[in-house]
């Protein structure tokens, strides 16, 4: 009976000495404000609306960038999670698939959808040791949630520039994935179509929402039909190239979206917006590992070099557009100008903003619920 006392009394030992062994992995690898994290214990799950594939340009930025951070900061390959073909209408979902990251040791949590920001801003007030960040997002928290995001729009007004200078008949296309309700979409429209006014003011933008962010289907209807009215150049706020190939069949002109699509449209696309995650999740990395984190936004543009416009196509593009555009590059990095400046007149025929202000990132990020002058809603 002693025998067997001591054998269950040494079983217990054991059980609860890997009970605290576990919780000492756990308690060393958490992360706390102001305290350095080393590499080594960095566990980072990032969550995706989609897979990777050949049409999905956003998924592929965010996937590709995950990789630049990873080679940047010296991950392993098992410190890195990928979660795809999360449905984000279903908070149930991802609050599971976050859920589960958590169980498996992330202490840091990406999400990439910007329907992923609500179960972010949930879960993150009941795991104070794990670091949620959200991309393209708008909310955070005073601890251990807050968002990262790109002035896409600073590339989106080049791209503009470029549009505007090729167009022959006066009449830019736009596929857009949502509406006026959603301010990121609504904010790329605008600097595009300032762009395209600055050089071009008798052009017009005609804009066809999908209200999806991805749907080939819809948004081959949506370009075409942009087509059939008379517009020569399309330009696409969605996850796919669809419309830029759509354009390239009917042989007009395009802009690619958040990945260089000058590859499955060579004799389309004139140049492509795109966001260089690598760097935005590099940075944000190296302040974690640093202890100097902090959830404040991180808001980056041309300057850090986190969004800019592929090399123009120079057989597609018309004279004087790489003139054009390295000015107005110049003037963002050099001289502050945020696109978004001065008194900004509404197709409505309302007036936003100030003479000599300029809209404050809060606006941008999440208050331009209305199109700029020169943009017609079809």
């Amino acid at each position: 009976m002693r025998k067997i006392m001591h054998i269950f009394s040494s079983g217990l030992s054991v059980f609860f000495l890997c009970l605290a062994l576990g919780a000492c992995s756990k308690q060393e690898s958490a992360w706390k404000p102001g305290i350095p994290l080393s590499t080594e214990k960095i566990k980072i799950a990032f969550i995706h609306l989609n897979d990777i594939n050949r049409n999905s340009f956003y998924e592929n930025a965010h996937y590709q960038g995950s990789m630049e951070m990873q080679r940047n900061i010296g991950l392993e390959d098992k410190q890195i999670v990928h979660k795809f073909n999360v449905f984000d209408g279903d908070p149930g979902v991802v609050e599971g698939v976050m859920r589960d990251c958590i169980a498996e040791g992330s202490n840091i949590i990406v999400a990439t959808s910007f329907g992923f920001m609500g179960v972010c801003e949930k879960l993150a007030s009941e795991f104070p040791s794990v670091i949620f960040i959200q991309a393209m997002g708008n909310k955070r928290n005073n601890r251990n949630f807050t968002y990262c995001t790109t002035r896409l729009y600073h590339a989106s007004y080049l791209a503009g520039i470029a549009a505007g200078l090729r167009t022959e008949t006066g009449k830019i296309g736009y596929v857009a994935a949502i509406g006026k309700e959603n301010s990121e979409v609504s904010a790329g429209i605008n600097a595009f179509a300032i762009g395209v006014e600055e050089v071009n003011p008798e052009a017009k933008v005609y804009v066809h929402v999908t209200f999806s962010w991805y749907d080939p289907m819809g948004e081959a209807d949506a370009a075409n039909s942009l087509i059939a009215a008379g517009c020569d150049v399309i330009a696409a706020h969605c996850d796919t190239a669809t419309p830029q190939m759509e354009a390239q069949k009917a042989g007009v002109w395009a802009i690619g979206f958040n990945g260089d699509m000058g590859d499955v449209a060579p004799d389309a696309v004139l140049t492509s917006v795109v966001p260089r995650w690598g760097r935005i999740y590099t940075r944000m990395l190296e302040s974690i590992i640093k202890g100097t984190f902090r959830p404040a936004p991180y808001f980056y543009g041309l300057a850090e070099e986190a969004v800019d416009i592929t090399p123009l196509n120079v057989r597609l593009s018309a004279p004087g557009t790489e003139e054009a555009v390295d000015e107005a590059r110049r003037r963002i990095i050099s001289e502050g100008f945020n696109v978004f400046d001065g008194k900004l007149e509404t197709n409505g025929g309302i007036y936003i903003g100030d003479d000599g202000g300029t809209l404050s990132d809060e606006t941008i990020l999440s208050g331009i619920y209305w199109y700029y002058r020169n943009v017609i809603e079809q």
